[in-house]
This record gives C-alpha cells, structure tokens and sequence, in this order.
C-alpha cells in the first residue's frame, strides 16, 4: 500500500531529522568504545608513529560509573503501599533487569534512549518491552504537552531476497510498518491500536527545557580524553626514544665493525659489545643522560583531576591512589556527588519507566492505569558496606522498638517483594512449630 501525502511527509522529516544526528552518534560510540582516532594539534603524526596511539578511555568510566549504580527495586500502582506484583512480573518477563542497564548506557552514552511497548503474540499475558536502538530512532515531540506525537525507526533488514531498508511509524493510534521498494516506502503492515498515545517512551539525558535531543555525558569528558590520549602517545614515543640512555662513540670507522672474515657485524651486536670492545685507541665512546618522563606523568595526572572535578567521580577511578586504603565514610564521602547524580537521573528515567509499565499494562488489561503516574523505587546508588548497613538497620530497628518495622528494615537492606514474602512465610512457619513444641510441653506438664 502506498503511502499517503501526509505519512509520506512525516518520514521524509523523521529520516532527514535522524541523518542530522548520525555523525555524533557514530563519534560518540567510538569515545566510548575507546576506538576513536587522535588529532594532534598543529603536529602531522607520521603512519609509523600511528601505533604508539594510546588512549584512556575515561569516556567508559564516566558513563558505566553512573549506569551501574541504576537498579530498579520495584513499581507501586497509583494509591497503593505495596509493590506491584503484576509489574514486577512484566518486568521480569521481558528479562529488564538487564535490558535496563543496557538502556542506561545507550541513553549516556548518545544522550537518549527508546523503549518500545507491543503486544505479544506468543504471550499475551505479558506485553512485548523491548529496549530500542536510539541510533535508529527519531521523534516529533509535541512542545505543548511534552509527549510524541509521532516516531520513527529506521533499520537494516537481513538480505534475504527482499528489500533491505524498512521502517517502522509510530503514531497515537496506529503502527506502521514500512519497506522501501523500487518506488519509495510502502506500508506492508499496519496496528491500529487506537492507544491515543504512542507506544514508545523516549529518555533524555541532561533534558533541557524546550530541547528535546539530551545530551551525552562523555560530552564534558571528551576534550580531556583527547588531551591525555596526546600525552600518553608522546609519553609512548619519549619511552622508545628518550627513557633509554643513548649510546655514542666518536672516532670509530666501518671498518671497526667488522669480524674476523671481513663481514659486517649485526647491528646488535656492534650495540651491546663492539662499541664496547674495540681495538681503535682513538675511539671515544660515552652516553646521554636518559629523559626524565615524569612530566608526562604529571600531566596525566592532572587530566584525570579535571575530569574528576566535572565528572564528580572520584579520583580514585582515573587511576589515582593514595598509599592507604579509604575506609567506609571517606568512600561514601567520596562518592557523594556521584550518588546525587544517580540519584537525579533515577528521579528522570523513574517517570520513563513509569509510563512504560502504564503502556505495559494497557496492553495486558486494556485499560489504562487510574490515577497518577506509576512510581517507582530504585536500590540504593550508595555503596556501604553489608556489616555497615546491618549494624545501621538493627539500631533503628531495636528489636522492635526503634523508629522502623521488621518490614521497614528489609526495606533498608533492599530486600525484593519476592524474598521479603518468602521471610514471612518462613517466620509463619517458625512460630507455629514454636507454638505446637509450647503446646507438647503443656501437654506433657498436665
């Protein structure tokens, strides 16, 4: 079926709109994959000294430093005090305890990220949740109410005799599926699933007021990993060139270079002992003093502290340690603007996640969820220790008369829905074989 002027003129836009982004997407990939290529300023690198590049790649550690510490604990329904079981399932079921941590990484690493909701053909009791390649999608954000109005994913399809490029079109109440033939897209499938909204849910980074693109977080980083990179290459050449001292000798001819039959000694060998042993009387021989490398050193140093300060990781995590370990608090101390990053970006995708189970549960009920939006609950960024965490939630728990419940305190060890029920039961289980023993007794007594 061809396509009409209207959707026609919503793909040229949305292809045009996704080529615009390509180029930084693919650098972006490259800085975080530690691929990418140096430029040196004002310097032509010669292709023999191409092999020397070397490059620390702080691009990964600024963004799986931030993406690790994103665990989702649980979603609660609008009005209720108890996680949901049935989304926790969704969750479970479309294995997003992984997927997750793969979209956060998507999302810091090109600045967004895309989460596609469908039903599910082989299990319609748990709706399709699959995390998209932000590199292939784009969307027309509708500035007024801050939600989509239509989206598109553009890709590659294995050559199996048909066309190559397809397309799929997202609108409020219908689904799209494209291919390109020899005149231009034509629909081949088509949903109309008549939702009112459309079934993908986008999350930015660093989101802006008005600007809908966000903002890598290697953004900051990348210029510093640059310069590093400039230095170690040349800390590399310095090792080959200038770190071992180099050897001369002045007032020696070819013709003390050779052996006994007349044939010219190896290069080596001259090296290590000729220049050494030689029967020339006028000969001179001597060394340079070696380079001193520490500057490169420090330079380094230095990069990785200003990434440090942007960043807020700690130092620690460019290689820069001190002679004693941390203890507990210093390392929570030192963690602290990275937690509050954390913790501010869970506060974002929190709201993402939360329209993706609404969707998630329009497919599987038909109905859309009533009341505000789905909260959710993330584990804790921070990383205390087990013994520091347990000694905390036992004074505030106080056998019962602290300021938490039993319950509030597995809370605080982040316990999941799932093994706080299997403790009740097992403490059911306790205090009815505690009571039956109490009962034996009595019994045996009378």
């Amino acid at each position: 079926m061809a396509l009409t002027s209207e959707v026609q003129s919503s793909v040229d836009y949305l292809e045009s709109q996704l080529a615009a982004t390509s180029a930084a997407d693919v650098l972006n990939d490259r800085y975080y994959e530690g691929s990418q290529r140096l430029e040196h300023i004002g310097l032509a690198v010669p292709p023999e000294l191409r092999r020397f590049e070397t490059a620390a790649n702080w691009c990964r550690t600024t963004v799986d430093a931030v993406a690790n510490r994103q665990k989702m604990k649980a979603f609660y329904l609008p009005g209720e005090e108890v996680a949901s079981e049935d989304l926790m399932e969704g969750w479970d079921a479309n294995n997003l305890g992984s997927e997750s941590q793969i979209l956060g990484k998507e999302k810091l690493i090109l600045g967004r990220g895309f989460v596609s909701v469908g039903s599910n053909e082989e299990d319609p009791d748990h709706p399709l949740i699959q995390v998209e390649s932000a590199t292939e999608i784009v969307a027309i954000v509708n500035r007024r109410f801050r939600r989509m109005d239509a989206a598109a994913r553009f890709y590659d399809r294995p050559a199996y005799g048909g066309p190559a490029k397809a397309a799929t079109l997202y609108f409020p109440d219908q689904t799209l599926w494209l291919e390109r033939g020899p005149k231009g897209w034509v629909i081949v499938d088509r949903d109309d699933h008549k939702l009112g909204r459309v079934p993908l849910v986008m999350f930015l980074n660093r989101r802006r007021v008005g600007r809908w693109q966000g903002v890598s977080e290697m953004k900051d980083v990348i210029p510093f990993v640059d310069a590093a990179a400039r230095t170690l290459t040349n800390l590399q050449i310095a090792g080959e060139t200038h770190s071992v001292p180099q050897k001369y000798v002045l007032g020696m001819s070819k013709e003390d270079f050779m052996d006994k039959n007349n044939n010219p000694i190896p290069a080596w060998e001259a090296y290590f002992t000729a220049i050494w042993a030689n029967q020339n009387k006028d000969a001179k021989v001597g060394q340079f003093t070696a380079s001193d490398l520490k500057n490169f050193h420090d330079t380094t140093n230095h990069y990785g502290q200003l990434v440090s300060g942007i960043t807020g990781l700690p130092i620690r995590y460019f290689g820069q340690n001190s002679a004693n370990p941390p203890t507990e608090g210093a390392i929570v101390a030192d963690e602290s603007r990275l937690i509050q990053n954390v913790e501010a970006k869970n506060t974002e995708d929190g709201a993402g996640w939360g329209h993706v189970m609404g969707l998630y549960e329009r497919f599987r009920t038909g109905k859309w969820v009533e009341g505000n939006r789905i909260a959710t609950e993330w584990y804790n960024p921070a990383t205390p220790t087990q013994a520091q965490t347990a000694d905390a939630v036992t004074k505030m728990y106080a056998n019962g008369d602290g300021l938490i419940s039993r319950e509030s305190s597995w809370d605080e060890l982040g316990w999941s829905e799932a093994k706080k029920k299997r403790e009740w039961e097992r403490i059911e289980k306790e205090s009815r074989m505690a009571l039956d023993s109490l009962e034996k007794q009595v019994a045996e007594v009378v």
